[in-house]
């Protein structure tokens, strides 16, 4: 061992690859379970009732596939997703940075926008007031110099609270047990542009490559990673997938109950409005603090991995260049959120639909790799399994965005 290098214990390495594991769990989980879910999920739950439950079930199963092949691939061939993009279809990683960087350029002015509403409905502050003082939280993180270990730990705290809330808010609210396990399986309406908003709005754009590029920063890579990447991948899904329903019992609780949640006024928060319904007061500032913690853990992820998409152009960019590029980023989403007189409710859920629309070229690209250049993963053999699933999805969000992109965009221009 070289003079003055210190020694790595097997415990030591044990607890920094549990670190990093649940780092990417609850990265993934909090971009997926961010502002512009918990809004989309209020909208589509006053739209839809019991119906919705099929939405999520539908939205945890594509999850699934997604996330099991894009952090399987990722982890394996030590490469960012637009390096392994490049090298599967030339040129194809460029489009890939260009489309999720400008996705989650319009998921982070919402993302902000949802720091203004849950700082509202917490203290009553003035939304934009609310998202600038968030903002600049954000980038006070990342100008850190330990900005890796701050994240880390204010995402982790950050999603426990956020489930802890909710599940108190859903128990109050009583919602109709029943008649949402039915619909989950047997809906009476079924909505593409409401399942592609929602899956866009928990793994499209950037949410896809947020806990993969974490476990990778992270150097938690390779065959010999694979079996607890595999178990950080479900256990993440399995997080959001609890959360998302226990969201979507609280807000149906109250709409079953005969309240009328307004969805669409310029001032419209309907999560606040269902929570309100729920608890009272407490109920509201209770909201306040899920929203804030949801919005600004999701202003950090999205922040984090657009930027990492960066390296495509520039290989041997520093960390600290990247943090530098990650707080432009976070000033420029700022600076829309600050100039565009979009609601902030209606902006989140147009930016899941958004990000549903990218989804489906990036997945492509990805079950490519994994069907045709084993070579990038070591001559690792794919499960045959895992690649049909893929395909299947792939197609699924393919027909999903064909059929969804004109209500998409009719949520910004009526």
């Amino acid at each position: 061992m070289p003079p003055g290098q210190a020694i790595v214990s097997p415990l030591d390495t044990i607890r920094s690859r549990r670190a990093s594991l649940t780092a990417a769990i609850f990265l993934m989980a909090t971009s997926a379970i961010g502002p512009g879910f918990i809004t989309q999920t209020a909208t589509f739950t006053t739209k839809l009732g019991a119906a919705f439950a099929f939405g999520i079930l539908a939205s945890v199963l594509i999850d699934f596939v997604v996330q099991l092949n894009i952090w399987r691939i990722v982890t394996l061939t030590r490469m960012r997703a637009s390096d392994i993009a490049n090298a599967a279809i030339p040129g194809t990683g460029y489009l890939l940075a260009v489309l999720v960087i400008i996705g989650g350029l319009f998921f982070n002015v919402g993302n902000i926008g949802g720091t203004g509403l849950g700082l509202n409905a917490l203290t009553g502050l003035d939304p934009k007031w609310g998202g600038a003082i968030s903002a600049l939280v954000s980038i006070g993180i990342f100008l850190s110099k330990r900005a890796g270990v701050a994240i880390d730990r204010l995402i982790v705290v950050a999603g426990v609270m956020m489930i802890a809330l909710t599940l108190f808010v859903a128990y109050v609210s009583s919602p109709p047990l029943g008649e949402a396990l039915r619909q989950t399986v047997l809906p009476d309406i079924v909505d593409f542009a409401t399942i592609t908003t929602i899956v866009g709005g928990t793994v499209g754009g950037y949410i896809t490559y947020s806990g993969a590029h974490r476990l990778l920063d992270k150097g938690t890579v390779g065959i010999e990673n694979l079996g607890a990447v595999n178990r950080a991948a479900l256990t993440g899904i399995a997080v959001t997938g609890v959360m998302r329903y226990v969201l979507f019992l609280a807000v149906l609780g109250v709409v079953a109950s005969g309240i009328v949640i307004d969805v669409s006024g310029k001032g419209a928060n309907p999560a606040a409005q269902a929570f309100q319904s729920a608890a009272g007061d407490l109920g509201l500032r209770i909201f306040g603090a899920i929203l804030w913690a949801a919005a600004i853990t999701s202003v950090i992820g999205a922040a984090y991995t657009s930027v990492s998409f960066l390296t495509v152009f520039k290989k041997n960019i520093t960390e600290r260049a990247r943090n530098l590029a990650t707080v432009v980023f976070i000033g420029i989403s700022l600076f829309f959120y600050l100039i565009i007189t979009t609601p902030p409710a209606t902006m989140l859920v147009f930016v899941g639909g958004l990000n549903g629309l990218i989804l489906p070229i990036g997945l492509s690209i990805f079950i490519y790799a994994a069907w045709a250049r084993s070579d990038l993963m070591g001559g690792y053999r794919y499960p045959r399994w895992l690649l049909v699933l893929g395909a299947l999805v792939c197609g699924l969000t393919w027909y999903m965005g064909y059929k969804s992109v004109g209500p998409i965009f009719a949520l910004i221009n009526p």
